[in-house]
Formats: C-alpha cells, sequence, structure tokens
C-alpha cells in the first residue's frame, strides 16, 4: 500500500479504480513510466475499488503502458492475540479478498504475483510453478516480528521448494509509524541464496538473474530433480482453478 499510509482506516479514502487508470493517479503514474522508459513494472500493491469492495491489489505494466494484469490478495493477514509489544491488526474488516492465483507473461519471463501475506501459503507459490513461473514477485509490508522472523526465511523456501526465482518490495521504515515495517527488499535464487538485499531504509536493489538456472536441462534441477521424485501416488497437488478451466 505505497500510495497511502499504511493504516486500514486510510485504504478507502485513497482506493483507485483499476477500469479507469486516467482518474487514477497511482496507476497513471505507473503506466506513464513504463511506457516512457520501455520497462515492465509490477507496482507494488494499492488499495482497489471495484463495486462497493476495497482490495489489495498488485498492478503489472507492460512496456506499452497497458495494464497487462492485477493481483487481488487471495490471504488476509488476520492477527490473532497479538504476542507483547505487537499492535492489533485484521486486514479483513476493510479488504476483501482475492478470488484467484495471477501469473502474467511478460518480455522477461513468466511471473506469479503473490502480496505480502500470500508468502505464507507454499500452494500459491506451487500452483505457479506448475503454470510455468520463472519468478515471484511479493510486495509486502512485513512488521517487525514477523519480517525479523520469517521475511528471509519464506522466500528462500518459496524458492528453493519451487527452483524458481524469488524478488520481494518491501516499504522502508518509517519509525514514528504506528505500523513499523521491517523493509528488506530482497532477490533469492532458486537454490535459496540470498542474490541481492537491502537494509530498511530507502534504496534501489538492482539484481541480475538467469533463468537458465531454472530450466529442466540446468545443474539446479538435474542434482535435485524433485518434479520426477514427487510421490503422486500418496500425495496431489491439485490446482482448482487451473482444472476447472482445462475442463
Amino acid at each position: 500500500m505505497w500510495n497511502c499510509p499504511y493504516s486500514t482506516d486510510l485504504f478507502a479514502k485513497f482506493a483507485e479504480e483499476f477500469s479507469d487508470i486516467d482518474s487514477a493517479p497511482s496507476l497513471l503514474m505507473l503506466s506513464e513510466v513504463a511506457s516512457s522508459l520501455g520497462v515492465t513494472i509490477i507496482g507494488g500493491s494499492i488499495p482497489e475499488k471495484d463495486a462497493g469492495q476495497l482490495y489489495n491489489s498488485c498492478p503489472v505494466f507492460g512496456p506499452n503502458g497497458e495494464l497487462k494484469a492485477k493481483h487481488r490478495k487471495i490471504h488476509l493477514f488476520d492477527m490473532g492475540k497479538p504476542l507483547p509489544g505487537e499492535v492489533q491488526f485484521k486486514e479483513s474488516v476493510n479488504i476483501s479478498a482475492g478470488e484467484k492465483p495471477t501469473v502474467v507473461d511478460t518480455d522477461f519471463g513468466r511471473i506469479g504475483i503473490g502480496i505480502c501475506h500470500d508468502i505464507r501459503f507454499p500452494e500459491l507459490a506451487m500452483s505457479y510453478s506448475a503454470r510455468g513461473a520463472h519468478l515471484i514477485c511479493y510486495p509486502g509490508a512485513f512488521n517487525m516480528s514477523t519480517g525479523a522472523t520469517l521475511w528471509e526465511l519464506e522466500q528462500r523456501t518459496r524458492a528453493v521448494d519451487n527452483q524458481l526465482y524469488v524478488a520481494s518490495c518491501s516499504l522502508s521504515r518509517d519509525s514514528a509509524s504506528s505500523y513499523m515495517i521491517w523493509g528488506h527488499s530482497t532477490v533469492v535464487g532458486p537454490m535459496g541464496k540470498i542474490i541481492a538485499t537491502t537494509g530498511h531504509e530507502e534504496a534501489a536493489l538492482i539484481a541480475e538473474i538467469d533463468y537458465a538456472a531454472i530450466q529442466w536441462t540446468s545443474s539446479c534441477r538435474e542434482s535435485l530433480p524433485l518434479e520426477s521424485q514427487k510421490r503422486n501416488d500418496i500425495y496431489q497437488f491439485v490446482d482448482l482453478l487451473r482444472e476447472s478451466l482445462n475442463s
């Protein structure tokens, strides 16, 4: 939620309609930057309003400025009883959950999109891997507790379990905010190695990735052929939406 203060009571005020980019200042800015620079932009997430509902949504713009896809956050972050020192946070009070995974073909490969708490659910990453994703991008805003404990761990786990790249982008930390954000934007390789990362301050992170490392003939997947070693006679992963599309 980079276009507004990270506070659930303010999401509605700053929400934009994705169906009308010309009247949506955040989306229009991303579209113009993508077009002027000829780049693909995965635009973090902003509050989206649609038919009286609010969503936490990530837009993807192509190099011609076209909105290629949007991902609505599927897994909403509702904290149970907070630990000592943590603030209570219940996203579902203000936000509706998305209903489908998002995979988008770009000039730079097939990319799966998740938002923040989506990273905690391995099934979503598995569905992206099954759909041929080379990279999963997770914009997020983990807090100080979950960030220190889980942010890097979850990224490395999603990458190494699915033998693909994971990239995350986090807000930088504002020490005066009521919601303290962990930061640490990161790029992880298919063997779980951290390729590049930041601290919690504002930064630009540039990293090169090589999709050859995740081809089925690569040393990564040849040395650890997880796909062929799966025991489909004992367990199976079922992508319900993909099955319904193919039926």
